[in-house]
């Protein structure tokens, strides 16, 4: 039986995980960078912020400065400040890292960012206007970091986004142990002050022609992100919960969000681990990941498998999900059929073979899917030349239709899909669309 876990909790389960830095704590931290030449941190980050500069000017007690640094580089420095997995990154790449503890990159650059949100000044200089339009398409962390970008130069942006808040997934779909709404909102509203546009609840293809858009701005900028979560292709599936709407759930109406006792989700990635995180701390009595490969194969970071079973989790590996089962419409357990490792597919990972004669049944009254999502819907819609069913770009991100670029997770045909990349892409594809208007020429060594 399923009932609400607004019963069994307040919310402060799912309260950020890490507390802020005290001044104390930040001075001490800070001061313990050797403000490396040629930093190897500054190289590890997707965005190249000069990390040795900005602890420094932490260190003498220059909050704006350490702000305006990070900002030069990374205009949504406060998100990546806690979503990153700079385990895998930056702090990875400390040199104090191998014989000591790394410096604490993720929480210092929390600490200049949350001082920077906490006054009234505004860090980020503009140019004069040059009459230039540009439509994006998307407020998530590419679409932002674009249009930033864009208006720091001097043009007009505006950015049409289907739902009701800006910020994508960094709104709706990053668990609130790592990034609260009100983080998300925050970066979306200093991208508004740098003279961005935001125009909500408006979907190309539904309520706007993208021709109008071709017609009324000089480029356009896609960045919407993927599709739906991937379908199973299993009976039953229709009563399975999608992973991002139980994500959206907690963080939007936490008291309407339904965690059953017996709970499994399927797949093995990032978002996966937070749907597990959300049901065993809101109240399941056991939850359980199902995945049709090994541990070594899963997409998750290393540092999330650890978290994750350190909450309780139970894995399933070379598990993979036949059929769900239902009682008078109600789950009652997931169907699977055990696994065995095949030949390496097209990712180079080995592809699960079902091994016949070995059903077996999981208990369970909920099942979250957190299969992946399906390509990006706008690439078919507007003709545009994919790969893999991504996006396909070229160096200055632009697409096979003239004047319409695109970046983030909609173009990432390999390689890990982030937040902080799709920063990156924003940046980048911002500097090439600058250039193409107003025919500057492309500098050499410039990230």
């Amino acid at each position: 039986m399923i009932e609400l876990a607004a019963n069994r909790h307040s919310g402060h389960e799912l309260a950020e995980a890490l507390p802020p830095l005290s001044e104390h704590e930040a001075l001490v931290e800070a001061n313990r960078c050797l403000y490396c030449y040629d930093a190897p941190c500054t190289h590890a980050c997707p965005t190249h912020i000069d990390i040795p500069r900005f602890i420094k000017k932490i260190a003498t007690n220059n909050l704006p400065g350490s702000a305006r640094t990070i900002l030069e580089a990374n205009l949504l420095g406060a998100t990546c400040a806690r979503v990153c997995p700079v385990q895998e990154l930056c702090e990875g790449a400390c040199v104090l890292g191998s014989e000591h503890k790394p410096i604490m990159i993720g929480r210092l650059q929390r600490y200049a960012m949350d001082h920077a949100y906490s006054g009234e000044t505004d860090l980020m200089a503009r140019s004069a206007k040059t009459g230039f339009t540009i439509a994006v398409i998307g407020s998530g962390p590419a679409g932002l970091s674009c249009a930033g970008e864009l208006a720091r130069q001097g043009h007009h942006v505006t950015i049409f986004e289907k739902r009701r808040f800006g910020g994508g997934l960094s709104t709706y779909g990053i668990i609130v142990l790592r990034e609260p709404v009100d983080i998300a909102l925050g970066e979306v509203e200093m991208i508004r002050r740098l003279g961005v546009e935001l125009k909500t609840g408006l979907e190309v293809g539904r309520d706007l022609p993208f021709s109008d858009l071709q017609a009324n701005f000089h480029t356009v900028f896609l960045s919407t992100g993927l599709g739906e979560t991937s379908n199973l292709g299993i009976p039953g599936e229709e009563y399975c919960l999608d992973a991002l709407e139980y994500i959206e759930r907690s963080k939007m109406d936490l008291a309407n969000l339904r965690v059953g006792r017996e709970v499994v989700v399927i797949g093995a990635g990032n978002t996966a681990i937070d749907c597990a995180t959300i049901a065993r701390r809101c109240g399941a009595e056991r939850v359980t990941i199902a995945y049709r490969r090994t541990d070594r194969e899963m997409p998750a970071y290393p540092h999330e498998y650890e978290f994750i079973k350190k909450e309780g989790v139970e894995f399933r590996f070379l598990t993979q999900p036949a059929r769900v089962l239902i009682d008078n419409g109600v789950v009652v357990g997931l169907q699977c059929l055990r696994t065995a490792v095949g030949a390496a597919d097209g990712s180079g990972r080995p592809t699960p073979e079902p091994v016949a004669g070995s059903e077996f049944v999981i208990p369970a009254d909920q099942i979250v899917k957190a299969t992946g999502q399906q390509r990006p819907p706008l690439a078919k819609l507007l003709h545009l030349q994919t790969e893999a069913g991504f996006i396909k770009v070229d160096g200055d991100y632009e697409t096979s239709l003239p004047g319409v670029f695109a970046g983030g997770d909609c173009i990432r045909s390999c390689g890990a899909a982030s937040t902080v990349m799709a920063v990156q892409d924003g940046k980048l594809a911002a500097r090439a669309i600058d250039r193409k208007l107003t025919a500057k020429p492309v500098m050499a060594g410039v990230d």
